[in-house]
């Protein structure tokens, strides 16, 4: 046993830790869409705006995750870790009481904070805990576990917005960071801080400005809107792509870089982000737009239309666990090859599933597919990423994917609206003037006021094409990212570079 290994019961206590902390993170990423119409109506919001209460969280998520792996590094895993869950408490209160979508927002970026805080320190806390022979299987648990919180999110937040409260969905995190906090407090042990590593704070600010430009531009690019307000969006994508440029000369140069270009190095490492991000845009971008495709097209209830994701959840959280066994014995190549390319036909299918709107007969059979797609994936990743990075350098490994999961899905919610656009252009060409115009104002998550049954028509046709466009794109790209695991991951069960 490695020094920063600890016993059974010090072992439970990271794993219950590790859980509760990312499961909040990863809800609060899903949980919003499903309560946008309800966010929208409260605080009298603008779809814009109701659609950055989404992006900031994941903006100042991607970003700062990267300075969190580095933190924990360089000031303790724990310590870190439990600075994350009481920032995340805190915001997640401030979120709850929001009395305006400027307040909701700020509190939103700040939730991001202190998520980032948490997630690396998840998996480089179970790493530096269990030994490599149990890591796959620990891993697995913390995957099957977390893997249920993103997807129920949608769920909890459509009962929660049918009974009436938007707010609790923000709320209900309260008692479970206070729970996280005394478990980690109580159990989880305290390790060696390396308090020599200066933080990479110029780094963190080109990431944090580059990813907010660039989701800047694409957001307004998906609204379409006049030709001034074009060129503002193209020169912010533009400027937002040259700073991170800018990040990376930056991260090549700093002599403590929160994202050590040497990691990249090792063909795995590489190959797995990619195939993270690949993977993870096709995911966040589907699962984001599945409800509102459901409820503007087939006037789903928003309980309804949460409980879609129940199948993926039951059937992912079965299998993660074993996902992560199945590492363990076979390696990761089979499951990063297998399980992203049936994730990718799944997110195909979505498209006739919802335009023929049938829950049992059409959604939930796609679900399900997605689930066992995504189930042979999740532990087998997370496995591959810690095993390719050496022991010291395992917070920022985890950070880097991490963050390369949440710019996925930043990334997706910002650009699909793009090919939404597009499929609504195609829908509504050759409609009447009055009823397209109608129904391209009220777009793709907005109201259409004064509808007859032409409109209404029109516009679920419109919304059916449209999250066609973007599901297909969607399905595409997640079977190039199983191609691309195949290329990447060894045929066997990779070694601990720890020894």
């Amino acid at each position: 046993m490695s020094q920063g290994e600890a016993g059974a019961p010090a072992r439970t206590g990271v794993l219950v830790a590790t859980i509760l902390a990312s499961g909040m993170a990863f809800m609060d990423g899903s949980v919003v869409p499903v309560a946008l119409p309800a966010i929208r109506g409260g605080l009298g919001a603008s779809f814009t705006e109701a659609q950055w209460t989404s992006n900031a969280y994941t903006l100042t998520l991607a970003a700062f995750t990267l300075l969190g792996g580095a933190a924990g590094d360089a000031f303790g895993l724990r310590r870190v870790f439990m600075i994350g869950i009481a920032l995340f408490g805190l915001a997640s209160a401030a979120c709850g009481l929001a009395t305006s979508a400027e307040m909701l927002i700020i509190a939103r970026a700040i939730q991001g904070v202190g998520g980032a805080l948490m997630v690396p320190g998840s998996l480089a806390l179970i790493s530096a805990h269990y030994p490599a022979a149990e890591r796959g299987r620990a891993i697995g648990a913390w995957a099957a576990a977390s893997s249920i919180a993103p997807a129920i999110g949608p769920i909890l937040g459509g009962a929660l917005v049918d009974a009436g409260s938007w707010r609790a969905i923000f709320l209900i995190n309260l008692p479970i960071a206070l729970i996280a906090l005394l478990v980690c407090r109580r159990h989880v042990p305290a390790d060696a801080a390396h308090a020599r590593q200066r933080m990479d704070w110029t780094g963190g600010a080109l990431a944090v400005v580059g990813l907010g430009l660039v989701a800047f531009g694409l957001t307004r690019l998906g609204e379409g809107g006049a030709d001034a307000n074009r060129f503002i969006a193209w020169a912010a994508t533009c400027v937002g792509a040259g700073v991170l440029v800018g990040f990376v000369v930056w991260e090549r140069m700093a002599p403590t870089p929160m994202m050590p270009l040497a990691l990249f190095a090792n063909r795995t490492f590489a190959g797995v982000n990619l195939l993270t991000l690949l993977l993870y845009f096709a995911l966040s971008g589907a699962l984001f737009f599945l409800p509102t495709a459901l409820i503007q097209a087939h006037a789903y209830p928003a309980t309804l239309a949460g409980s879609v994701f129940l199948p993926f959840v039951i059937v992912m959280a079965l299998l993660s666990r074993y996902g992560g066994v199945l590492a363990d014995r076979i390696g990761t190549r089979p499951c990063l090859t297998v399980g992203p390319i049936l994730t990718g036909i799944a997110f195909c299918l979505l498209a006739p599933a919802v335009a023929h709107g049938g829950f049992w007969i059409a959604v939930v059979p796609v679900m399900l597919l997605m689930g066992l797609g995504m189930g042979i994936t999740v532990a087998p990743l997370s496995t591959a990423v810690m095993n390719a990075a050496p022991e010291a350098r395992r917070g920022a490994a985890s950070g880097i994917n991490n963050a390369v999961a949440r710019v996925a899905s930043l990334l997706a919610v910002a650009s699909l609206g793009i090919a939404i656009g597009a499929g609504f252009r195609v829908a509504l060409a050759g409609a009447d003037g009055e009823t397209a115009r109608r129904v391209t104002e009220a777009g793709f998550g907005g109201t259409l006021p004064l509808a007859d049954g032409t409109a209404t028509a029109l516009w679920a046709q419109a919304t059916v094409t449209g999250f066609a466009a973007a599901t297909l794109l969607c399905g595409v790209l997640a079977i190039l990212s199983g191609v691309i695991g195949w290329l990447t991951t060894g045929g066997t069960a990779e070694a601990d570079p720890a020894g």
